[in-house]
């Protein structure tokens, strides 16, 4: 499994990580996280994301893999009020309970990136929360902050001296952050993770998604439906469930600026088929401008923003 740099923090990223939101959200059984992530990290994919929203990933990874707490580079996000927390949402209260909580459940001493999850500007400017992440990291509880989102948030998250890492969607049908955010991202050494790289797959019918992924996909499916580019038009070979999956992960990992890309999934087949993806490496020019041309087409229309 290829690895990159993220960003100036001296962390080594595997290009693949796992996103935890399914085996929370979906209530994975625990014997069926515990094979996943085993099978991952013997697998060379280095990275976990996770979050306080993604409920039951934190307890379910620590009884999985906190054994092996020395093999993989951990990220979460907070900042969110949750049932069982004292305080306002974006405090440092509730920040450092949070915090506190996640060292619990993941059973570990440390959080290597800890990102606010998706905060507006206005919040990020405040300063609290930030200023919460720098005293978790003083305190020795986290070793990198960051912030998760899009838009004019990333870009005022990048160009401040306390963000290490952000995490913003990249993907074939959500493009804005490729070209307004990927470049200051390079030119400041901010470590880059890519969220929902392969668009929720947009490419399948809603109904076939499980759970509230029916829903959470719905505006992905329509952009996709809009940019009106099939595996035809792009001279991609085989079924839309196997190429489709492979082209979008392959797009968002064409970009050098993005260190991991984090694709969640419950079921190991998924996951050993991504990693034959990675394997294959960048996309070509063609394909991509292909894509690129796709979006600002309908872009041009719809006057799409980044996807939050």
């Amino acid at each position: 499994m290829e690895t990159r740099p993220f960003g100036n923090t001296g962390l080594q990223t595997s290009v693949l990580g796992f996103g935890a939101a399914p085996i929370g959200v979906l209530e994975t059984p625990q014997e069926q996280v515990t094979q996943l992530l085993n099978e991952l990290l013997d697998l060379g994919v280095n990275t976990i994301d996770t979050a306080a929203g993604y409920r039951g990933s934190e307890e379910a990874i620590g009884k999985a893999i906190a054994h092996r707490r020395d093999e993989f580079v951990l990220i979460s996000k907070c900042g969110q009020a949750f049932e069982g927390l004292a305080g306002d949402a974006w405090s440092a209260q509730v920040i450092e309970q949070t915090i506190d909580r996640a060292l619990t459940r993941l059973q570990t001493d440390r959080i290597d990136v800890m990102l606010l999850h998706t905060c507006d500007l206005e919040t990020l400017q405040r300063g609290e929360a930030l200023e919460a992440l720098v005293q978790a990291r003083q305190a020795g509880k986290v070793r990198f902050s960051g912030y998760s989102g899009d838009n004019d948030a990333i870009r005022y998250a990048i160009a401040h001296d306390q963000v290490s890492a952000i995490e913003t969607s990249i993907n074939v049908c959500d493009q804005v952050n490729i070209h307004d955010a990927l470049p200051l991202a390079a030119d400041e050494g901010v470590g880059v993770i890519a969220k929902r790289p392969i668009a929720n797959a947009a490419w399948k019918q809603l109904g076939d998604q499980p759970g509230f992924y029916s829903e959470y996909a719905k505006t992905y499916t329509e952009r996709l439906a809009e940019m009106n580019v099939s595996l035809n038009d792009l001279g991609i070979p085989g079924s839309a469930e196997t190429a489709w999956p492979e082209l979008a992960l392959r797009f968002t990992l064409t970009h050098q600026p993005v260190h991991t890309a984090i694709i969640g999934t419950t079921n190991v087949d998924h996951l050993r088929h991504n990693i034959q993806s990675v394997a294959k490496g960048p996309l070509s020019d063609d394909v991509m401008e292909a894509l690129y041309t796709a979006f600002r087409s309908a872009q041009a229309e719809e006057g799409w923003p980044g996807l939050t």
